[in-house]
């Protein structure tokens, strides 16, 4: 397959429709590879995108581990609280 450039295509496009007719043509052309172009880019990440999402999902990891590490030491503290009480209760019988 072969690629035409505007330039080329204009060329083409005035010796069988005419100058005005291909220059509204190749306008328009280009009009629609712009929009298509600028809504393409729109959608796409970009790597400072992907490079702000990586360091927020690192924080949010770093948070959630803190939260566990957390979770798990006051888990371990009632654990051995109610060893420690169970212990008192059978030693006292």
């Amino acid at each position: 397959m072969t690629t035409v450039s505007i330039t080329q295509l204009y060329s083409l496009l005035n010796e069988k429709v005419g100058k005005e007719t291909a220059e509204n043509l190749t306008g328009y052309i280009e009009e629609k590879i712009k929009a298509e172009f600028d809504r393409q880019s729109d959608i796409l990440a970009t790597k400072q995108d992907l490079s702000k999402l990586e360091t927020k999902l690192t924080e949010k990891f770093l948070e959630a581990k803190a939260d566990t590490i957390k979770w798990m030491f006051i888990f371990w503290i009632g654990q051995i609280a109610a060893t420690f009480g169970f212990i008192l209760l059978f030693l006292k019988k």
